[in-house]
């Protein structure tokens, strides 16, 4: 049997409010936190970008995996925005953390679901007895353009999982992945910032892909709702993830404890991938968890998790994820949030 034996987390310690964004731009503040139940989000640090922060996750799974760098067969980082149009993140990654140069390496992207794609291609080259361990990290410092929408919840963050077949700290019992042709989101080749669909975003593009993955993983596993402890789902937004879950016959009492956007914004490739590490901080041995990822363009990826014995031994060994995320915030004012996310151009 295959699964987790290592899970990490990063979060930058930087912080916007709401309040402050709308303030620049007129905004009604009390109907963006309404609406889209959004309170604050992260915000890298000028030094801060993909590879760091997916180099500072991996060393957390590593320290729960207590496996040799070496012995990590190949290292995907699902992303969209890789710091380099051309030049791989995932050497960067594998040299950091000492993997060899045999290892298996690539960079992912699909939108919001490129973390839990290289989850997916990590996980069936384990099962597949490809290699002994599979490294693969869900990271972005997302973009959102000034004044828009998008800019109340593009956030950064990191989440990274090693995958193998031995001291097993959740199996993979279940994979699945549903996708069509939705041209809900994207960004097109020079250009800075993302554009969305309007109409197609909800109902066309994020429910019925979420709803098609999950619906799939359970009737292929011969599951429903009650048969879970836990569920995550992408959070584009804080709103989004409970009316899924609702649709699908999941409790908030279920979706809550991976739930974190509200405090740490969408962080698109590792919106799902970081949920699964808040919930397998405070998972215990049999839990059942089901995680679906969404990514624009459209397609879900479905994975069910089941939690043992040994996620007592290490859920202590790195920072936990609401940990990290609602301690040692530092707060922006909205110039400063602007210098560090490049939003003000100097002059040619």
């Amino acid at each position: 049997m295959q699964g987790i034996v290592g899970y990490g987390a990063y979060i930058p310690r930087n912080r916007i409010k709401v309040e402050e964004i709308a303030k620049v731009w007129g905004a009604d503040a009390p109907s963006y936190k309404r609406g889209l139940m959004l309170e604050e989000k992260s915000v890298p640090s000028p030094d801060q970008d993909t590879i760091t922060m997916s180099v500072e996750a991996s060393k957390n799974a590593l320290k729960r995996a207590k496996i040799d760098p070496a012995e990590i067969g190949a290292v995907y980082i699902g992303s969209e925005s890789h710091p380099y149009a051309v030049k791989p993140s995932g050497t960067v990654l594998a040299e950091a953390l000492g993997a060899t140069p045999e290892a298996h390496t690539a960079d992912f992207e699909f939108a919001c679901k490129a973390g839990t794609e290289g989850m997916y291609v990590a996980l069936s080259l384990v099962k597949a007895d490809e290699i002994k361990y599979g490294l693969a990290v869900g990271a972005d410092t997302s973009q959102g353009a000034p004044g828009d929408a998008l800019e109340y919840s593009a956030a950064a963050g990191a989440a990274s999982f090693i995958f193998g077949k031995e001291n097993i700290v959740a199996k993979a019992i279940e994979t699945y992945a549903y996708m069509t042709d939705t041209p809900d989101f994207w960004r097109r080749e020079y250009q800075y910032y993302p554009q969305h669909g309007g109409r197609f975003t909800g109902d066309p593009a994020y429910f019925k892909h979420i709803t098609g993955a999950a619906k799939g993983i359970m009737d292929k596993a011969g599951m429903k709702p009650a048969d879970f402890d836990y569920v995550i789902f992408h959070q584009p937004n804080g709103k989004f993830p409970f009316r899924v879950g609702k649709m699908l016959g999941f409790q908030k009492e279920q979706i809550e404890p991976g739930w974190l956007v509200n405090l740490l914004g969408n962080t698109y490739s590792g919106s799902s991938p970081l949920g699964l590490t808040s919930t397998l901080d405070i998972s215990k041995s049999g839990d059942m968890i089901l995680i679906v990822s969404y990514g624009s363009g459209a397609g879900s990826d479905a994975f069910i998790f089941e939690v043992t014995d040994r996620i007592d031994e290490v859920r202590d060994l790195a920072p936990k994820t609401r940990d990290v995320l609602e301690n040692n915030r530092n707060y922006l004012e909205y110039g400063e949030y602007a210098k560090f996310r490049h939003k003000i151009k100097k002059a040619d």
